[in-house]
């Protein structure tokens, strides 16, 4: 649901905007009991940035229900949600397509 954002970013307004609209999707998709799964790719990021505010988005996590899992991916997570975790992964940057000129491409970044 994202415009493509990168660090670079050119308009902080519209990438709040679109962290804020995704949030809300994100946070319908949590509280349907249809989804076992939810995968909130690169939310760390966003909430890195301060997008979106992160006791917000700590609240919502912690009233999920016991059962829904959810993965949340990006680099540098802040340290009250790896608190909240139960799992918690680092991964190591070895090689990145955005490095080589990739842009970042609909349906598989965003």
């Amino acid at each position: 649901m994202g415009d493509g954002f990168t660090w670079n970013t050119q308009n902080r307004e519209q990438d709040i905007a679109t962290a804020r609209r995704t949030w809300s999707q994100a946070v319908t998709l949590l509280r349907d009991p249809s989804f076992d799964m939810v995968i909130l790719d690169e939310l760390n990021i966003v909430l890195r940035y301060d997008y979106l505010p992160l006791e917000e988005v700590l609240e919502e996590l912690r009233s999920k229900r016991e059962m829904l899992h959810v993965v949340i991916t990006g680099r540098n997570a802040k340290e009250e949600l790896i608190d909240l975790a139960d799992l918690v992964t680092e991964m190591r940057l070895i090689k990145h397509p955005y490095k080589a000129g990739i842009k970042a491409q609909r349906g598989v970044e965003f």
